[in-house]
């Protein structure tokens, strides 16, 4: 785009070390679109068209106009920013009601601003059996949840025994009451509870959402997709620094000095496309001023040394102008991985890798000898067996 190109695309192959899981591979291809003098709206008007075109012509589908949500309100309602549409399940935040409890597990977390304590209705989950629950227990534990609380419904007309959970007895009678008329619980409904951190609540309750949903065959329709914006520019890392969410070039939707008085609120020009509970794209419009790249870089605690030598070609090249910009990757495989009717991205690549990253057909990654290390003055750490 510096370089006066005004607008194009690539099929780019791509590396990128990362863990392996059924729609994910270490080495993949990439449809990438980049445009000048362009809005977000352009971006997604694009992309849409796209996605509808290949849906219609090799599924003979077709498919909606996509639903837009803001971030925040994905995470709110689904504890994900790329949920499945099909599935009519969500979480409904309870913090407010369980907070005065005496029911620690409920309360403390109701009472932290980084937890939250919600509850996922299941409508007729009643004629899950005990068993059914408690491997969903198991599947959560492993996400790490402390456990899945539940009540069923039997008789909402009878709040003293009507239900039926464990934890009913730790709860007061006023509460579970306000549950049933707030939830609108109907008999024979089922209440699955999530409390404690935030991301550890919104990883285990939207993966939970996922398999009930194909387990009991919840899908409402073929093809769901939607589009999440409005995420933010950045989020706190395990040590408490600010990071960028997606990555620091990405353009915010403030002005500097809002974006350095109040870079935690700040929201980011960025977009992502979700079909069916799976990311096929994303993208953002992009930082073009030097001044505001710099102030990304400080809020990151980049210094202007590291900064320049990193990023100096980047800053020199954006003061001497640099036309308005963004853009989007697709991602082919997991585009064809839902155009053939396959959940394991494995079935359209050729090649595929395993699950330690290994290529069968070529063995790699192979053992480097000592001669090829010398020559490119290298030095390995690796520890023979």
């Amino acid at each position: 785009m510096m370089g006066g190109l005004d607008k194009y695309y690539q099929i780019a192959r791509c590396f990128r070390d990362e863990d392996l899981r059924a729609d994910r591979q270490p080495e993949f291809t990439q449809i990438d679109i980049e445009a000048s003098f362009i809005d977000q709206d352009y971006i997604m008007q694009t992309g849409e068209g796209m996605v509808k075109g290949l849906i219609e012509e090799f599924c003979n589908d077709k498919l909606k106009d996509f639903e837009v949500l803001d971030w925040h309100d994905a995470m709110m309602d689904y504890g994900c920013d790329k949920p499945d549409l099909r599935i009519p399940l969500k979480l409904e935040e309870i913090s407010d009601l369980v907070k005065d409890e005496e029911f620690k597990v409920f309360a403390e977390p109701a009472k932290d601003k980084n937890s939250r304590v919600v509850a996922l209705k299941i409508p007729g989950g009643n004629s899950l059996s005990r068993g059914q629950i408690d491997d969903y227990t198991s599947f959560v534990s492993k996400l790490g949840a402390k456990g899945l609380a539940y009540i069923k419904v039997n008789d909402k007309s009878d709040i003293e025994n009507g239900l039926q959970s464990p934890i009913l007895k730790f709860l007061k009678s006023e509460t579970v009451a306000s549950l049933v008329k707030d939830l609108d619980l109907e008999n024979d409904d089922l209440l699955f509870f999530g409390a404690g951190k935030q991301n550890v609540v919104n990883l285990s309750m939207s993966s939970l959402i996922k398999k009930i949903g194909e387990d009991l065959s919840l899908y409402t329709e073929k093809w769901a997709p939607c589009w999440v914006v409005n995420f933010p520019m950045f989020e706190k890392n395990s040590e408490g620094n600010l990071t960028s969410l997606h990555h620091p070039f990405t353009l915010p939707n403030c002005s500097i000095d809002e974006l350095r008085n109040a870079p935690e609120e700040a929201i980011a020009y960025a977009y992502d496309i979700v079909l069916n509970g799976y990311e096929i794209g994303g993208g953002s419009l992009r930082v073009f001023d030097a001044e505001m790249q710099s102030a990304i870089f400080d809020i990151l605690q980049i210094s202007k040394e590291e900064a320049n030598i990193k990023f100096g070609f980047l800053i020199k090249a954006l003061s001497s102008g640099c036309p308005p910009h963004g853009g989007i990757a697709f991602g082919l495989d997991r585009l064809v991985m839902l155009i053939t009717d396959t959940n394991n991205i494995r079935d359209v690549i050729a090649f595929p890798k395993t699950q330690s990253a290994t290529c069968l057909l070529t063995d790699a990654p192979s053992k480097v000898d000592q001669k090829q290390l010398d020559e490119l003055k290298i030095i390995s750490t690796h520890k023979e067996e």
